[in-house]
């Protein structure tokens, strides 16, 4: 059996890292990858880990958190340390070590193995492509390198915009606009697909459904967008569906992720009946405005009304975007 071997911080994960990751794997048996941090670190080291297990699922990935010395400057004592961390993550012999930068080869000298200087960096090839990849560059500016982050990253970076309020408000023609003028994506009211197909009388059961499954789906989808990503409703806009309609809201409406930013549609547009809309009427519509606004409130989130024609709309929205993208 081929052993092999590789570490990095992988903060966070990039092309560079996983195409590295990917030809050694490809080369050996079975890959051991050490994810190292440090307490203070950027990105946590836990949700690196998580993440590059969910990347490498057939590679042995395994953590180190304890503060030691990043550089053999820091310490006389810094390659027997890093030798001890190695040799405890990978007690069995290693054949091939990897790595895509020049200190694989004083590593592998340390800890046994040839060194397999694998991947673009090394080779200083396509310096503007993946080879030129780095951590620091991809936190400084992740969008910049859009093409070349895992899923699980895009999500970390990606801020979410939910279009909240009453029905006939155009939270879905609102939502589809907004990810075509910020080239990303849009998730559509999970709800409505469960009234058309089920109907609209709804008890809590129901109502904590729709709420689980907008909430799986923004998570999803999150995974594919470009610097925002919008969605049309989220658990708290079922949880105003929800006092509206039994008087109450089950516990666990309230409890799922927020968003970034809610953009609260008022009701000063007109009614639509599209046959799955239900309070229509003046009086309805103010109480069921109201408890939108309030459970914005309860939740504590950052929320900002929207009014007006819908290119007005519009223009709001896209202005609210953009200032919570400057703070």
């Amino acid at each position: 059996m081929t052993r092999g071997f590789l570490l990095g911080k992988f903060m966070p994960p990039h092309a560079g890292h996983l195409t590295l990751a990917r030809a050694a794997r490809a080369m050996v048996d079975r890959l051991t990858v050490l994810v190292c941090w440090l307490p203070d670190d950027p990105i946590p080291g836990a949700l690196r880990l998580a993440w590059m297990r969910e990347l490498l699922p057939d590679c042995d990935v395994i953590g180190h958190g304890a503060p030691v010395p990043q550089a053999p400057e820091d310490s006389i004592d810094f390659w027997p340390i890093w030798r001890d961390i190695v040799r405890a993550a990978h007690p069995d012999p290693i054949d091939l070590l990897f790595a895509g930068e020049g200190y694989g080869k004083k590593l592998a000298e340390e800890v046994g193995g040839t060194f397999v200087p694998l991947g673009g960096r090394i080779m200083a090839a396509d310096p503007c492509g993946i080879g030129g990849l780095s951590g620091s560059a991809v936190r400084a500016d992740p969008w910049a390198y859009t093409g070349f982050l895992p899923g699980p990253v895009r999500a970390h970076y990606t801020r979410t915009v939910v279009l909240h309020g009453v029905e006939s408000t155009g939270k879905s023609v609102l939502a589809e606009r907004l990810a075509r003028h910020f080239g990303t994506v849009w998730v559509p009211e999970y709800g409505r697909a469960q009234a058309e197909v089920h109907g609209v009388g709804m008890d809590a059961a129901d109502l904590t459904l729709i709420g689980e499954a907008q909430s799986a789906t923004i998570a999803a989808w999150k995974r594919w967008a470009t610097r925002f990503l919008f969605a049309d409703t989220d658990a708290l806009m079922t949880a105003a569906w929800s006092r509206m309609m039994l008087g109450h809201a089950p516990r666990a409406l309230m409890e799922h992720p927020r968003a970034d930013i809610y953009l609260l549609l008022e009701p000063d547009v007109a009614w639509v009946d599209d046959g799955t809309r239900i309070y229509g009427a003046d009086a309805s519509r103010s109480r069921f405005a109201a408890l939108c606004r309030d459970v914005l409130d309860e939740a504590g989130v950052r929320w900002i009304a929207i009014r007006g024609d819908w290119d007005a709309r519009f223009a709001a929205a896209v202005a609210a975007v953009e200032a919570m993208e400057r703070d």
